[in-house]
């Protein structure tokens, strides 16, 4: 416990004291609650165990199935929201925000079917992370993301769906990277679409009907962005 909370004052740039960790930090709550529960759940009372997962649910906004297998010094950094599944299997001194979900894809079976976080994973606020796959040692996951398929050690993910990019600092918050274009693709549409207009604007032929029809195309184009996303 006192290494628990040591590293979440290590870890939190609030900076809190012990107190202020020990008695108002949800995400320590939960992680303790989940001891006492994954403890009855192993030995076979259930519904016990069930019942100390829904009572921390209910005081700390946290959801974390007894069966889950969690690593030393997980930090959950706010909380509120986040839904960690049955089968999820976690290193140490992983970082999970609010609203994430470590959870299955509906249509895994009875097996495994939930994430495998492997040491110093970071997920950023409101990403989801679904199926039995694997996210590799020092990985980030950016807000909001959508990851489905596995993560190599020590690169970043965000989209949706998610895929990886270069530059990754271990500090960013919600592990978002300061120098990733969390939009790249709808960028690089705009700048397409930018480009087109000024040449046509250069060359004289962008008359009344030619603008209707740039903006009619442009109008198609960002409903098209609207519905894939």
């Amino acid at each position: 416990m006192f290494k628990l909370i040591s590293s979440i004052r290590q870890r939190d740039p609030a900076q809190p004291t012990f107190c202020e960790v020990f008695f108002s930090y949800p995400g320590f709550h939960a992680v303790v609650w989940h001891n006492i529960a994954h403890f009855l759940w192993r030995l076979r009372l259930k519904a016990l165990a069930r019942f100390a997962a829904y009572l921390a649910r209910v005081w700390t906004g946290i959801e974390i199935h007894p069966a889950a297998s969690l690593g030393k010094r997980l930090f959950i950094d706010h909380g509120l929201g986040v839904v960690i599944g049955a089968t999820v299997e976690m290193g140490d001194d992983v970082t999970l925000y609010h609203g994430v979900t470590l959870g299955g894809r509906g249509n895994d079976g009875t097996g495994k079917r939930h994430p495998t976080l492997k040491n110093n994973v970071m997920i950023g606020a409101g990403a989801k992370v679904l199926g039995a796959i694997t996210l590799g040692e020092d990985s980030r996951v950016g807000a909001n993301s959508v990851v489905t398929k596995d993560i190599p050690d020590s690169c970043t993910a965000v989209g949706i769906p998610a895929r990886l990019v270069a530059g990754m600092e271990k500090s960013a918050t919600y592990g978002l990277p300061y120098s990733v274009d969390p939009d790249p693709v709808g960028d690089t549409i705009a700048k397409l679409l930018n480009d087109v207009y000024e040449i046509k604007k250069e060359l004289n032929i962008h008359d009344e009907e030619d603008g209707e029809a740039d903006q009619n195309e442009r109008h198609k184009i960002g409903e098209w962005m609207g519905d894939s996303i």
